[in-house]
């Protein structure tokens, strides 16, 4: 007896949405933060990510940890997307050691730190109620460090890296 499994882009869209927001989330509660306020925006930020993913406007899912006083970016991870779907063997995976590897390394924002989720769409994509436009805090002065890819389904996936203050 054989059995074949079929794997449709929406099944993509759902695990690496799912991934990318579960990442955010062991990033802040790692980092020291409380997760509260984001995991309340979850089905908010769920109806974004996937939607902007199932449309091919998704161009990277940001996080800024920042101090609340200054305003000044303590920390940022960028999630940025790669749409190389396929509907080939339907491997999946997600890298959750890497990540807590690279957390680590990255250090603990102080207790007062606050956070927000940005997401870097393309021109002309659909709107999302609870989404509207917003700018970026200054990268000055910071440096990059690369994780790779940390969440692939099928070719549809995301790559992570995070700025420090050099």
């Amino acid at each position: 007896m054989s059995s074949v499994a079929v794997y449709s882009y929406t099944h993509s869209v759902t695990y690496v949405a799912d991934n990318i927001l579960k990442s955010l989330k062991d990033i802040i509660r790692l980092s020291g933060l409380d997760p509260s306020e984001f995991v309340g925006d979850w089905q908010t930020n769920l109806l974004a990510v996937r939607t902007w993913l199932n449309s091919g406007d998704l161009r990277k899912a940001i996080l800024e940890i920042y101090h609340p006083r200054t305003d000044a970016l303590l920390f940022r991870w960028d999630v940025e997307i790669a749409y190389g779907w396929s509907s080939g063997d339907g491997s999946f995976w997600t890298d959750t050691e890497q990540l807590r590897y690279a957390i680590r390394k990255a250090g603990l924002a102080p207790s007062e730190a606050r956070y927000r989720l940005l997401l870097d769409t393309a021109p002309g994509r659909p709107d999302v109620i609870g989404w509207s436009t917003a700018s970026y805090r200054s990268i000055d002065g910071m440096v990059r460090q690369s994780l790779g890819t940390t969440v692939e389904h099928s070719g549809l996936g995301a790559s992570t890296s995070y700025l420090r203050r050099a």
